[in-house]
């Protein structure tokens, strides 16, 4: 259930060990731990990337780290603790992206997630994502990606 107190906001330094365990427990299982307390807090600090959380009071319960370039922005990190899964989370942490991709000019945000996780692929489906294609063995050799991208803005071809 989602909580009234809800507030998604900019990431700071010392969110970033809860961030890496996130990742470390809900994003890498069976992978090398890459997303440390040490990498995501580089992120944090990088001016070309985007780190939001989604915080319960003193908890954080969801974060995404998205790099936005010129014209296109990767989410590189996703996710929203299980037990407030379904309860509107997710939805917010991404629209509070997606508003800041618009304002920032960027055209497509792209993401990957494992084949086999078909909550997040329907997720990114309901939230208006295509499909874009697989990567065999992306996830350390181990697993395939399914390849997602969001339209921000409709190229319209020159005259």
């Amino acid at each position: 259930m989602a909580s009234k107190h809800l507030v998604v906001r900019l990431a700071v330094e010392s969110d970033a060990a809860v961030i890496a365990t996130m990742s470390r427990d809900l994003i890498e299982q069976g992978l090398v731990w890459s997303w440390t307390p040490q990498r995501v807090a580089r992120h944090i600090r990088n001016r070309d990337t985007l780190t939001v959380i989604a915080s319960d009071g003193d908890e954080v319960i969801g974060f995404a780290i998205l790099y936005v370039g010129e014209e296109h922005a990767h989410l590189n990190l996703f996710a929203v603790r299980p037990s407030q899964q379904r309860a509107g989370v997710g939805r917010r942490l991404l629209e509070w992206v997606k508003a800041s991709c618009l304002t920032a000019g960027i055209a497509v945000i792209y993401c990957e997630m494992r084949t086999t996780n078909a909550p997040a692929r329907g997720f990114y489906k309901r939230l208006g994502f295509t499909e874009t294609g697989i990567v065999p063995r992306y996830y350390g050799g181990v697993e395939s990606a399914v390849c997602v991208a969001l339209r921000l803005r409709v190229e319209v071809p020159a005259a």
